[in-house]
């Protein structure tokens, strides 16, 4: 088994599931950059995913095994990386290394 540079097993896969825009499970995540009631930001293996909405949870969250469910109203999720040049992205990562 490999492991990625924090340690974690690399999957080298990422899923998302959503149901009915009230719950996600994700796979393939390396780390919980941010997180409150309106957004996450994960790094995943497909670079940082942004996901917002209203009366966003942590429902469950495993670092061994990359995985994360969130519930509540989700309203827009996005991938972001550095090489965009939408402002989006800039809005994003001018918060993560502030």
């Amino acid at each position: 088994m490999d492991h990625n540079r924090y340690g974690h097993i690399e999957s080298n896969s990422h899923e998302i599931k959503m149901n009915n825009r009230k719950s996600m499970d994700i796979s393939g995540v390396i780390n919980v950059e941010s997180f409150d009631n309106e957004e996450f930001l994960l790094e995943t293996e497909c670079g940082f995913l942004a996901i917002r909405g209203q009366n966003l949870h942590m429902k469950n969250l495993n670092v061994e095994n990359g995985l994360v469910s969130i519930e509540g109203t989700i309203a827009d999720m996005a991938y972001v990386d550095h090489t965009s040049s939408g402002d989006k992205a800039k809005g994003l990562f001018s918060k993560l290394f502030k």
